[in-house]
């Protein structure tokens, strides 16, 4: 640490610089950013746009310095004698030795309660499913009542009343009194939302006010006015503060605007896109319309030259008949004539080859005769043929070997004996005959 390296070195001199860099630098290193509440006195607004200041309290005071590219950041007008809160980091400004804050963030004392508060309620209603898609109501698209829930005085209602009259003047507005800020005003907020609903004569809510701090803005954070929102069976706009101000309002209403005259445009159409649109509607209704008699006009004119007098169509169906009948002759006429000519032109082709019949039937019989005597001489060849076979066969059949008085030899095993080597004595042996068979044994070889 540094006092162990000051125990170390207690000897040496050091330079003014070299100590407060050494300060500065343990400072730095060992103090996180913290939280620190206090006053603020002797305020200095340099025209570099820094913020010079210093942060007190009963007992002791701390300068501080908030550069140029926070301070614009900072929604706060400081002022001496303000109780706030800044976000800080501890160091020392070398050149005189003096220590201070640099400011990273600041708010009103007491904010960070109430934003802890706010993320408290937030996340609990949440869980609770005040906050889900499922539970926002549509808003309607032609209301035919706005109900304002807000201050009488506030600037808020002014801008509302003036939005609704500019885009719709026809809508009926039903103003709700109640105190949007201070003590108890959560509870006259809610009760404004509970009546409404009790007396049902509006199609839509507004709950409203202009900007302010978070505590201006407090009651509409409180869990009261959630919950009348979330209950309220009449969609619920809600247009609390500045766009850049949040409250539990914004979420749990069926629509969010980030302004009060926001939410006025947000629940009725304007006047003059609805006058634009049905005139562009009724001039397309009326081209529509025109083309529409344009062509119901050529369909009369079409179906007037088709009508005609009963009696010139029974004329002309008349006339049509006539010649139809005419035509039906005529085609009858054609067709004897024709049978005619071509039952005459068969005739005489068939006259004309009777002689060739003639001809040809005494072909055939000679063709006949000639067939018959080819397959007589052709039966008798191949008979004989078979004969000669028959003959070759008997030749070659064993059984009339052995009628000649020859016999076959077979061993033991079945094997045709061609060789006495191929026998031992004492051999059993099988002999075939011409008839019958008979078995020896082998007494001797020669």
């Amino acid at each position: 640490m540094f006092f162990e390296k000051f125990s170390v070195e207690k000897s040496r001199v050091w330079h003014v610089a070299e100590l407060n860099l050494a300060i500065r630098q343990l400072l730095e290193g060992n103090i996180p950013l913290v939280w620190v509440q206090g006053e603020i006195s002797n305020l200095v607004k340099a025209a570099s746009g820094h913020v010079y200041f210093s942060l007190k309290d009963g007992g002791a005071q701390v300068r501080c310095v908030m550069f140029r590219h926070k301070s614009r950041l900072s929604n706060h007008s400081l002022a001496n004698g303000q109780a706030v809160e800044v976000l800080a980091a501890a160091t020392l400004y070398e050149q005189r030795g003096d220590f201070q804050l640099i400011i990273e963030q600041m708010r009103p004392a007491g904010q960070g309660v109430l934003f802890e508060r706010f993320e408290q309620l937030k996340q609990l209603l949440a869980s609770q499913g005040l906050f889900s898609t499922e539970a926002k109501q549509i808003l309607p698209g032609f209301p035919r009542a706005i109900g304002i829930v807000t201050s009488p005085q506030a600037a808020a209602l002014r801008d509302v009343l003036a939005t609704l009259h500019r885009r719709l003047p026809s809508v009926s507005v039903v103003l709700y009194p109640t105190p949007v800020q201070g003590t108890g005003s959560a509870e006259k907020i809610t009760a404004a939302i509970t009546l409404a609903n009790q007396r049902a004569e509006c199609d839509v809510l507004i709950v409203c006010r202009g900007g302010g701090s978070i505590e201006d803005l407090w009651a509409f954070n409180e869990e009261c006015v959630a919950r009348a929102i979330a209950a309220s069976t009449i969609p619920v706009v809600s247009g609390v503060g500045h766009e850049t101000d949040f409250t539990i309002t914004d979420f749990v209403a069926d629509e969010r605007a980030a302004t009060p005259t926001a939410a006025a445009q947000l629940v009725v159409p304007d006047r003059r896109t609805l006058l634009s649109e049905l005139s562009g509607n009724a001039q397309h209704l009326a081209r529509a319309q025109d083309k529409r008699l344009q062509n119901m006009t050529q369909q009369l004119d079409f179906l007037q030259r088709r009508l005609t007098h009963p009696a010139q169509q029974h004329l002309r169906q008349t006339e049509q008949l006539t010649q139809l009948q005419y035509r039906l002759q005529r085609a009858a006429i054609q067709h004897n004539q024709s049978q005619h000519w071509r039952w005459k032109s068969v005739l005489q082709r068939f006259r004309g080859t009777s002689q060739d019949l003639v001809s040809q039937r005494d072909k055939q019989i000679n063709l006949a005769v000639r067939l018959f005597r080819s397959m007589q001489s052709e039966q008798v060849k191949r008979l004989t043929r078979v004969e000669n076979i028959e003959q070759q066969l008997a030749i070659l059949n064993p059984q009339k070997v052995l009628e000649r008085g020859y016999s076959l030899v077979k061993d033991e095993s079945g094997e045709l004996v061609r060789d006495v080597s191929q026998l031992s004595l004492g051999a059993d042996l099988n002999i075939t005959f011409a008839k019958g068979q008979g078995r020896v044994e082998l007494k001797g070889k020669g």
